[in-house]
């Protein structure tokens, strides 16, 4: 189970909310992001360059400074500033001192934020990692959008994975594991059911499009402990964990198997809590738009099935995005607390997605909501807040109150610094590869190859020998001729030793001659001849 949360620091801003900012005579008084309905989920939209980054970043500071941990995914590497705190000597100075008297925000000082920087290709901040076997076949099949074929043939995988002791940590064993699975189909598919080589073949090809987005760097060991998520400083202030999404973005498909990995391992997770006091973790997900743009349906569903359910997680989840229209309908209708800033309307489609924006506020009778939202300038926006037992609160025109850390990102070097000071880099940035599925069937491979090869070697030596027997057994026999008549020239040959001995084989030889021959004939012709 993880780690039951930071304490909420103490303080009138921290008790009501996080403050968002407020306005004089055409403006409403301070507004306000309760706790109690952060979980509630919210959305940042507004045209390129309206102000939807400093207004995300004084959000993360108001959660953090209520102990609420933070995660943001950072594309321009903007937010990368509130490690370090903002510069009274900067020329952004006296603009914000004149924001702050507008709204009447006396408790403004500039300070840093505790920041944790994460990057899943490991160049930027730690690496984030997870095992394939973390992921798991249901979460892999949906977001590879295998078919129904295609998915049974990835469980019967991650099965045997299991029964054989396979561990599946990276993409390597994932892929040498189906090359298995695939020589030996046919044993396999009398206890599974058939397994094609088409559905392996299609299997690979989707796992190749993964690693060609970077996949080697998300799938492995260290997998990410998500306590080291929940953490908060030495003052109680959550972290803001920021992951590094510039070359991320690059890599949709790689980016959607993160949150769809990293929203489905919170839910899992984390115990349920009902409605708490404050969320127990917040999302941010800037530029929205590219996450959603081309995702696999699979991602839209999970986000939306998450969107509903992770609030009793105590997890609240944050879009930044430039239209409310990049939103998905389903998901949209889940995000209670907003901020719009400035939307353009130069076509008619514009026009459009602008009138629809404005139709999901409550309306104000103070002014006309869709005229609001084409006027509010740089760092203004119209909000609307969730109330009392959830109720959407009619939208106010705010000024958005200025960032205590530094606006903009820090240096190479400042980052390094983060990092080594984290505390995490002796646990992450190492990479392990221990004995998992790739070894274990690449040895076992080895040892097939190695018994061929030793009963080939063993079957040769044995062929050879026996042509060899073949080869010299005429030569024996015909040698052991010779020696037979050899010693009969040599018993002829050697001298008699008596005079009886030399009688005898004088008439032997005489009797095997033509004469001989002849003197048997004549005698046994009398006999016969006599009967």
């Amino acid at each position: 189970m993880l780690q039951a949360g930071c304490v909420c620091l103490k303080g009138d801003l921290v008790q009501e909310g996080v403050f968002i900012g407020g306005g004089g005579p055409d403006y409403a008084e301070k507004q306000y992001l309760a706790l109690k309905y952060a979980n509630r989920h919210g959305l940042v939209a507004g045209a390129t360059g309206t102000g939807k980054t400093v207004t995300l970043q004084i959000l993360a500071e108001g959660f953090s400074n209520a102990g609420v941990p933070v995660i943001l995914s950072d594309v321009k590497g903007d937010l990368s500033g509130m490690a370090r705190a903002g510069d009274a000597a900067g020329k952004l100075h006296a603009p914000f001192m004149a924001r702050n008297e507008t709204i009447g925000f006396d408790e403004f000082s500039y300070a840093a934020s505790p920041v944790t920087f994460w990057d899943i290709f490991g160049q930027q901040g730690h690496p984030l990692r997870t095992t394939v076997a973390e992921m798991g076949p249901v979460l892999l099949a949906r977001l590879l959008e295998l078919s129904e074929a295609q998915e049974g043939v990835l469980n019967i995988a991650f099965r045997l994975a299991d029964e054989q002791g396979l561990p599946l940590l990276d993409l390597k064993d994932l892929q040498s594991l189906l090359v298995w699975l695939g020589e030996n189909a046919a044993t396999i598919a009398l206890r599974y059911g058939n397994i094609s080589a088409a559905s392996i073949g299609a299997i690979q090809r989707r796992l190749l499009v993964l690693e060609n987005q970077g996949a080697l760097h998300f799938f492995g060991e260290p997998a990410l402990d998500l306590a080291d998520l929940l953490r908060c400083d030495a003052q109680g202030r959550g972290m803001v964990n920021i992951l590094a999404a510039d070359k991320l973005m690059a890599s949709p498909r790689l980016y959607a198997t993160f949150l769809l990995w990293l929203l489905s391992e919170l839910f899992e997770e984390l115990p349920e809590l009902g409605d708490p006091e404050k969320p127990k973790l917040v999302f941010f997900f800037d530029e929205a738009h590219l996450l959603f743009d081309d995702a696999p349906k699979a991602l839209l569903d999970k986000v939306e099935q998450v969107a509903r359910l992770i609030r009793s997680k105590g997890v609240g989840v944050y879009f930044v995005t430039q239209n409310p229209a990049d939103v998905p309908e389903d998901i949209l209708g889940q995000l209670g607390n907003r901020v719009q800033h400035a939307l353009r309307a130069f076509t008619a489609r514009d026009a459009k997605a602008l009138r629809q924006a404005a139709e999901t506020y409550r309306p104000n009778p103070a002014f006309d909501t869709q005229e609001a939202i084409l006027q509010v300038g740089v760092g203004e926006a119209v909000t609307s807040m969730l109330q009392k037992k959830g109720v959407p609160g009619i939208v106010q025109r705010t000024l958005i109150r200025p960032p205590s850390s530094q606006i903009g990102p820090i240096t190479p070097a400042e980052r390094a610094q983060v990092m080594a000071a984290s505390g995490l880099g002796a646990k992450y940035d190492q990479p392990l590869d221990r004995r998992s599925a790739y070894e274990i069937l690449a040895e076992r491979a080895q040892a097939a190859a190695d018994a061929q090869a030793a009963a080939d070697a063993q079957a040769a030596a044995d062929a050879a020998a026996e042509q060899e027997a073949r080869a010299t057994a005429p030569m024996r026999a015909g040698s052991g001729r010779r020696y037979t008549g050899s010693t009969r020239r040599g018993a002829t040959s050697r001298q008699p030793e008596t005079l009886g001995a030399a009688l005898g084989q004088a008439l032997l030889r005489e009797l095997g001659g033509t004469t001989g021959k002849r003197i048997v004939r004549g005698i046994l012709g009398g006999l016969f001849k006599g009967r």
